[in-house]
């Protein structure tokens, strides 16, 4: 049973969280029976755990358009342009073909920062997307049209974080 109406959602900011409440909502859609298509940008590297957990999830489809290594802001290799417009025409063929309930476009906001991908090739997303659809996008520095566009924006706010003090990233807890 198809939403009856989708809306647009965006987690940004600086703080920890963003893929960690669009997988929840991924999850919460997906135990109600909706289909859910997660497109992420810039991540290729597949160690991270809710690659594996997603993978005994049958109404949920995740797949990765990145590297295994970081994108340098100042000077992306070209490859990490291919993939992020890869990552965005995939996500136009899955909003377009009216299959799944929700889609989330992770780090897509990042790859908007980066210049891999165009504001207007995203807006232009943004108008293709059904009535029916829950459109939802992640990452920092969400750019003002798009937060002009949601129906929903959530800033996560960087108060205090184990990384200032040396602690890295944890297998299970940040990754």
């Amino acid at each position: 049973m198809p939403l009856e109406r989708g809306l647009i959602q965006v987690y940004t900011g600086d703080g920890k969280g963003k893929t960690t409440a669009a997988l929840g909502l991924a999850l919460r859609a997906a135990g109600h029976g909706l289909q859910v298509y997660i497109v992420q940008f810039m991540k290729g590297w597949p160690d991270y755990g809710e690659l594996q957990a997603l993978q005994h999830q049958p109404n949920i489809t995740l797949v990765q358009f990145g590297r295994p290594e970081f994108v340098d802001r100042d000077n992306p290799d070209p490859q990490d342009v291919h993939l992020a417009l890869e990552a965005l025409q995939r996500s136009l063929d899955v909003i377009s073909n009216e299959q799944y309930d929700v889609v989330i476009l992770d780090e897509i906001n990042v790859a908007l920062d980066y210049k891999l991908i165009s504001l207007e090739q995203v807006l232009a997303l943004l108008d293709a997307k059904p009535p029916h659809v829950e459109l939802v996008l992640t990452g920092r520095r969400a750019h003002p049209r798009i937060v002009q566009r949601a129906d929903l924006v959530t800033e996560m706010l960087a108060i205090k974080h184990p990384y200032a003090v040396g602690i890295v990233g944890r297998k299970g807890i940040e990754y």
